[in-house]
């Protein structure tokens, strides 16, 4: 099977996992999660670091980010990163929002 089909088919099953309310990267985090709106000025005020540079970072593992949201872990921001491997398995990554480092895969 082609490399694009298993993206197509990857990516068409994020679509329906995304989908499913109370599933998916931010199941955990309930509401807390950010809009994107309210991501871009935790960025823009200082309190979280792009996810361009957290993109980058994790692109240094051999692994593509696939989606990514900003959330409210107690009293800090962190990303939840889904990062598709060279292997085709998924994995999600917990990344300090304010200084990048990863928290947990």
């Amino acid at each position: 099977m082609s490399k694009n089909v298993i993206a197509i088919l990857f990516l068409a099953a994020m679509f329906v996992w995304f989908g499913s309310p109370g599933y998916g990267p931010t199941a955990a985090y309930g509401d807390s999660c950010l809009s994107q709106g309210e991501a871009r000025q935790a960025v823009q005020k200082g309190d979280a670091i792009s996810l361009s540079e957290i993109r980058g970072s994790l692109a240094g593992d051999g692994g593509e980010v696939v989606s990514a949201q900003l959330c409210r872990a107690g009293n800090r921001l962190v990303y939840i990163v889904n990062v598709l491997g060279g292997g085709g398995e998924v994995k999600r990554v917990r990344v300090d929002a304010r200084s990048g480092s990863i928290m947990g895969r």
